[in-house]
């Protein structure tokens, strides 16, 4: 059975935010609120946990992991990122953008695009959230908690709790955060490349 927490949104308790962080450091797979929708995330180098989002979405290996991250300093350590492409990035951060960026030594290869060898990041403008990566001190490794055969992501916690009961060890409900996933921004080539329109606005990235 999946723990429940349920989390004030502006000012998360932080007795029940380091009870979180506990569980991922230890393990935990946990369904979570962002800045557009929920999401899957554990531990940066759970192989366990990669395995079993890999289950519950139906994923090959060909999918991009994201590197939720707390600030720029953090997601700088994980992916290569040149002059022109960090000030882009640094105007649009935090915000609900995904940008997918070759990978550094510190991403585990298991993590990164296997022919590319990218990685996803992205900074989140959720106060909870924010305040989880604050408390566990490095990235969550996320996926959109979108079920196969589906096509929105469910936005209740209490259901996400009803229906993956078994299959998660931890779900924090701030309240509905939508529906609408990131957009996805493709630097991996140097240009930007909108691979999915989402929450963010794509007009500078065209």
């Amino acid at each position: 059975m999946a723990k429940y927490f349920d989390v004030h949104p502006d000012n998360p308790q932080p007795r029940s935010i380091a009870q979180v962080a506990d569980s991922v450091r230890s393990g935990a797979l946990i369904a979570y609120p962002t800045d557009s929708c929920y999401a899957l995330g554990c531990r940066l180098g759970s192989r366990d946990g990669i395995d079993r989002i890999r289950s519950i979405r139906h994923l090959d290996n060909r999918h991009h992991f994201t590197l939720v991250c707390q600030d720029f300093a953090q997601l700088g350590r994980f992916v290569q990122i040149d002059n022109d492409v960090f000030r882009a990035i640094k105007a649009s951060t935090p915000g609900s953008y995904t940008f997918i960026l070759p990978a550094t030594r510190e991403v585990p290869r298991m993590l990164q695009h296997p022919k590319k060898k990218t990685v996803g990041v992205r900074i989140p403008d959720h106060v909870v959230t924010q305040a989880l990566l604050a408390e566990l001190g490095e990235p969550l490794l996320s996926s959109t908690l979108l079920l196969p055969d589906e096509e929105e992501p469910m936005t209740q916690g209490w259901e996400i709790k009803d229906r993956l009961d078994h299959v998660l060890d931890a779900v924090v409900d701030s309240g509905d955060c939508g529906t609408e996933p990131t957009t996805v921004v493709d630097f991996s080539d140097g240009g930007a490349e909108i691979v999915r329109r989402g929450a963010g606005d794509t007009s500078r990235f065209e």
